[in-house]
């Protein structure tokens, strides 16, 4: 599709203090009424995208956002309009304010794996997906990634022939065609270590990607500048690099850290 004819769109995942994020309802006399969305707007002319989101969240809130990171974008087709949906998340230390519904809409504040209101609207769906993925992890490549050390568990492991029920699954983008034959790929995480391999694991859930040395960390530096990043990434840390990037804010899903 055209871009020109895409409609410019921001979103954003406001968290209180407690980690749980904001979902209000789209108001009467809007497309949609009554379903559920993550508040945000059309960016208009002249404006950047954060300062739209500044905007929509003033107009419908009451809240002033003071700053915000950008996360996943969606290209997605309703019938009233083609939207390129831009998310932002925005924690609980960058907005202040009362929360207010000045258009007559409800907010609710909902937890990861516990979303309590209907309908959600549909271009959200792989969102709430990608927010239920914990955004600190510990583990390796060979083992598995848990929460904490005192989880006995991994919460991702590695590919091995199956996909076990409830857990996420990762593997390399070269047993992406194998794996393909007998799962969906959109169950699976993809270990990516350049941009060619990030274009071909845009069918599957997530992506981690490991750094190991700077030219992985300038790789993904480079990703994230110039694409449109519609898969969570996990930045995951080995044992002989590490830098002082926070990657969080320019886009990636969490971060992964050895043992």
């Amino acid at each position: 599709m055209n871009p020109s004819n895409l409609v410019e769109v921001v979103a954003g995942v406001l968290y209180n203090a407690a980690g749980a994020f904001l979902l209000s309802s789209r108001p009467p006399g809007k497309p949609y009424a009554g379903y559920w969305e993550f508040a945000g707007g059309k960016v208009e002319a002249g404006e950047t995208r954060l300062a739209a989101l500044q905007r929509e969240f003033n107009e419908e809130l009451g809240i002033q956002v003071i700053a915000a990171s950008p996360w996943l974008t969606r290209i997605h087709h309703y019938e009233h309009a083609n939207v390129h949906l831009h998310f932002f998340r925005i924690a609980a230390n960058q907005w202040r304010g009362q929360l207010t519904a000045l258009e007559n809409q409800s907010w609710h504040w909902q937890l990861p794996h516990e979303q309590t209101v209907a309908p959600m609207l549909p271009a959200n769906a792989p969102i709430l997906a990608a927010l239920a993925i914990p955004t600190r992890l510990i583990g390796h490549l060979s083992a598995g990634f848990r929460v904490d050390i005192n989880h006995q568990s991994p919460l991702m492991q590695p590919y091995q022939h199956h996909l076990a029920e409830n857990t996420l699954v990762y593997a390399e983008v070269g047993q992406l065609a194998t794996i393909s034959q007998q799962h969906p790929l959109d169950h699976l995480w993809t270990v990516c270590h350049n941009q060619d391999e990030w274009k071909q694991a845009q069918a599957t859930a997530g992506v981690i990607w490991p750094l190991y040395n700077q030219q992985d960390q300038q790789q993904l530096l480079h990703l994230l500048q110039h694409n449109d990043i519609q898969l969570p990434i996990l930045v995951l840390y080995t044992e002989n690099y590490t830098d002082n990037i926070n990657w969080m804010s320019l886009g990636v899903h969490g971060m992964i850290n050895p043992t």
